[in-house]
């Protein structure tokens, strides 16, 4: 076990899972640039060659459908979107094709797909470089969708989504890249579908993922120190499938929760857990859910501006505030 960078560890599954198994394909724009994809296709090109790793032209419909082909004949094929808002471009391969054939092949056919889409928030890159937009895949069936926090995670997963026989939506934020953690340095898969207590507390659940796993872990530390507010901290890991189970564990032990979630609020992914938690276990709750996300407007291009747009520690920290505040009108 040692530290390595989030990037690195990228990198490094990248690494032991084509040199395991050699049906294993990278394509996307600019998978050997560091201005696409930072350090987290390294050496890939020169270690595995222009057959296994493709530099694609700009078409994102084009090669995500020949990445949909290549998965039902036998390969493996791992599609690099450098930014998820051009996801968009090939929707129709991802959500009319990929998502459907094991079904509409009455299960004779898989598509074993891994589409790693990077988010780019922040950095003035405005609106249409700035989107995370993993609520859109959540609502297909037929697709999984991970997103990792912390580097061993991001390892793990990332193998895991290779090695699924279905398509997975890997999703990793570049604001995690050069954030450190212990990795082990062999082989591993992370499972797709669970997620994982981070920190146990009794007063308060803050559910998070990618990013504002971290936020929350700030938020936890400053309302130990501050408020003598104990709170439990559940990294969901993987959003589709949903680990309901862990979530109402936790949401029962505490009977109040924070939602942080980095997409829209609207229709998005605490949109869903909200409604689970709600629904299936309302009594537990001693106060209404509070969620921390997105607002709905796209990304500013003023760094002053960005500022306010995107969540932080602080929002978490006074949304916990105001859920342990709540008072029932009598």
């Amino acid at each position: 076990m040692r530290k390595i960078k989030y990037s690195q560890a990228i990198n490094e599954a990248f690494h032991q899972v084509m040199n395991r198994e050699k049906n294993v394909i990278v394509m996307g724009i600019g998978v050997n640039s560091p201005w696409y994809v930072g350090h987290t296709m390294e050496g890939l090109f020169k270690k595995f060659g222009c057959n296994r790793v493709i530099d694609t032209p700009v078409s994102e419909n084009g090669f995500t459908g020949i990445a949909v082909g290549a998965a039902m004949s036998g390969l493996r094929p791992v599609v690099i979107h450098p930014r998820m808002d051009f996801m968009y471009y090939s929707f129709d391969q991802i959500i009319n094709q990929a998502a459907n054939w094991h079904y509409m092949f009455g299960g004779s056919v898989n598509v074993p797909l891994t589409l790693r889409g990077i988010v780019n928030r922040g950095g003035e890159q405005a609106a249409q470089h700035s989107q995370s937009i993993q609520a859109l895949f959540m609502h297909i069936p037929g697709l999984k969708v991970v997103m990792p926090a912390t580097p061993s995670d991001a390892k793990g997963l990332l193998i895991s989504s290779v090695l699924d026989n279905n398509p997975v939506i890997y999703i990793d934020d570049r604001w995690l890249y050069d954030i450190e953690d212990d990795v082990p340095d062999g082989f591993y898969q992370v499972p797709i579908g669970e997620a994982k207590v981070l920190k146990q507390g009794k007063d308060v659940t803050i559910i998070a993922s990618s990013y504002l796993v971290y936020e929350g872990l700030k938020a936890a530390e400053k309302l130990g120190a501050l408020d003598n507010i104990d709170a439990e901290l559940l990294d969901l890991r993987t959003i589709k499938p949903l680990d309901t189970s862990r979530i109402f564990d936790s949401v029962k032990k505490t009977g109040r929760v924070v939602i942080a979630d980095g997409g829209w609020q609207t229709a998005g992914a605490s949109a869903e857990v909200s409604a689970l938690i709600s629904s299936e276990i309302f009594s537990s709750l001693k106060a209404p859910v509070r969620r921390v996300c997105l607002p709905d407007a796209p990304a500013p291009a003023s760094k002053t501006l960005e500022q306010v747009y995107y969540p932080h520690s602080e929002d978490i920290y006074l949304s916990v505030k105001q859920v342990m505040g709540y008072k029932e009108k009598a």
